[in-house]
């Protein structure tokens, strides 16, 4: 539910959002599609539906079928929950969360009411601020006072989840580790670019949600920051600009399409220069636990010594 973006006041919304996008957008990403020869979909799902949810009358949607489920916690991503997420949640007993990567975000949110902050720094995949994780959680966790703070980015490890802890963090948030699982649905094609990249291998880049957002470096990427290039759209104009050409990319990387797979690319941190192989979701949670328990005793040791 973020707090700026693109909106529209026609009864029909998604076809007032898609009037928003200039021809050269679409022209743009057609020539594109056409250079790297990927091939047309039989078969394209709309998913502008989902895009176009992004906006007030979207969000209470979604909190409704939120609200539907037994859920314990909701988190806000890109703004302030709007107030009605904040009393609906105390009035059920969830909590809420929400993420920041400034101060300025941490105030906002509290004073909003939400019970718990998760300070994402930069490192991490999807959408994020500028700020590192090291720096950021301290920051967080002295404005926070008696409220929980979880750290988020650049944790896929127990090292990391020390170092958290160290910073004052109550715990961590993990997000891009995961994609390493077995029980992750990416397709295959991108397992196997993250299991080769390095940590400088990944970038920030609006050319996917309109929003920075931190992704795989791939030519996608080079064709939009070239010259000439046209500029990024507001969120969610972006996302529906470019929704058919990712499932068109998907399914032909898949599929081993030479073109499809120079353009191929997902959202994930930086971390991804630490994925080795493709391991169950529980064995990578037992792993990072002891790991960070190791670090945290041998810490202990080196103080008494």
């Amino acid at each position: 539910m973020p707090g700026k973006f693109a909106g529209s006041d026609s009864d029909d919304l998604i076809a007032g959002l898609r009037a928003q996008i200039p021809a050269e957008h679409f022209a743009f990403v057609d020539d594109l599609l056409a250079r790297y020869d990927v091939p047309v979909l039989e078969h394209v799902e709309d998913r502008d539906e989902i895009a176009a949810a992004i906006n007030p009358r979207g969000a209470m949607a979604l909190l409704e079928v939120a609200f539907q489920h037994r859920i314990a916690l909701i988190a806000n991503a890109l703004g302030t929950p709007p107030p009605e997420l904040v009393t609906r949640s105390k009035a059920a007993g969830v909590v809420v969360a929400s993420l920041v990567g400034q101060a300025k975000h941490a105030h906002r949110q509290l004073e909003a009411g939400v019970d718990l902050l998760i300070a994402q720094g930069t490192e991490a995949g999807g959408h994020t601020g500028s700020i590192a994780t090291m720096v950021l959680t301290p920051e967080i966790v002295d404005i926070a006072g008696a409220r929980p703070v979880l750290a988020a980015g650049g944790i896929a490890d127990g090292r990391q989840m020390a170092a958290a802890l160290a910073l004052g963090a109550a715990g961590v948030w993990c997000g891009s580790v995961w994609l390493s699982s077995a029980e992750d649905v990416a397709v295959q094609a991108v397992k196997s670019k993250f299991l080769a990249a390095g940590s400088g291998d990944t970038l920030r880049s609006r050319s996917r949600t309109g929003k920075p957002a931190r992704q795989l470096r791939t030519a996608w990427h080079d064709e939009w920051e070239a010259a000439g290039s046209p500029a990024t759209l507001p969120m969610p104009l972006q996302s529906m600009l470019v929704n058919e050409a990712w499932q068109r990319i998907d399914a032909a990387a898949q599929a081993g399409h030479e073109g499809a797979l120079e353009l191929e690319s997902f959202f994930v941190g930086q971390v991804v220069g630490s994925f080795e192989g493709i391991r169950p979701a529980g064995e990578i949670t037992r792993q990072m636990a002891a790991d960070c328990a190791r670090t945290i005793a041998g810490l202990a040791e080196k103080a008494r010594a």
